[in-house]
């Protein structure tokens, strides 16, 4: 099933924060295009403008509902519709990449593949959520496996710790890693736990997905029981909501800046 960008939009501020503390770190680049990779709705579009409005700048995504919406935006001079997995491309002075590479699989190739699509002196930016053994998210597949024994898709490729991560870059060039921890709060919400809304765009779409409607709601149930003491609402309704993300950017050598 394809995106939802409204659902999805929900909470674009949370959502937005890292996508621009990534961008941030990039620093000087050689000449050339710019790719967003994963772009989405297109929400960091109009900021890679703003910045690299000189270049040509490109956003990818495999969602046609989230290139549309990407396309109201008018930040980029095209956007492609394709499989990260075995998009070609470049060379690039940055490929940049928000919340996308952790529903691939195999980094150990897919980073050194995406190192050889940039300019001599390119950059590599990459944020990824690390929340996988947080109750937000362990909670939907310990449920899932409980209630709907074998109905859940294999596990997905999940995330390398940053050292891990650090190991496959290092030798490509100069590689910085990084996790940072927000605390977000998610305001009230009209029916349910707020965190329920947060994941369920994301996250827990595959589970969701593979579920009747009936189903569907049964799981959102219990998941939501098991929120309200993992994330205590408070007073005014809102939930607190730690969520870890992990950074890295790869500079390769050569070229003059």
């Amino acid at each position: 099933m394809d995106w939802n960008p409204d659902t999805y939009a929900r909470f674009s501020d949370h959502r937005l924060r890292p996508a621009l503390d990534l961008l941030a770190s990039v620093g000087p680049l050689p000449d050339g295009p710019v790719v967003d990779l994963g772009c989405g709705a297109g929400a960091v579009g109009p900021d890679l403008q703003a910045r690299y409005g000189e270049r040509v700048l490109t956003g990818v995504d495999n969602s046609p509902a989230m290139l549309a919406k990407a396309q109201a935006k008018g930040a980029y001079d095209a956007l492609r519709e394709a499989d990260i997995a075995q998009w070609q491309g470049g060379p690039f002075a940055l490929i940049y990449s928000n919340a996308t590479l952790h529903w691939l699989g195999d980094h150990d190739a897919l980073l050194p593949r995406l190192a050889g699509m940039l300019e001599p002196g390119g950059t590599l930016a990459v944020q990824v959520p690390h929340q996988n053994d947080a109750p937000s998210h362990a909670t939907w597949v310990r449920l899932m496996d409980g209630m709907f024994p074998g109905r859940r898709a294999p596990d997905g490729p999940g995330i390398l710790t940053a050292p891990e991560y650090f190991e496959i870059l290092a030798p490509l060039g100069a590689a910085q890693v990084w996790e940072t921890e927000y605390l977000q709060r998610l305001e009230p919400v009209a029916q349910g736990h707020p965190v329920r809304h947060f994941t369920e765009s994301t996250f827990a779409r595959p589970i969701l997905n593979a579920l009747s409607a009936p189903e569907q709601s049964d799981l959102i149930a219990a998941y939501e029981a098991e929120m309200a003491q993992a994330y205590p609402l408070r007073p005014d309704g809102s939930a607190l909501f730690p969520f870890r993300r992990l950074f890295f950017t790869l500079t390769i050598p050569g070229g003059e800046i």
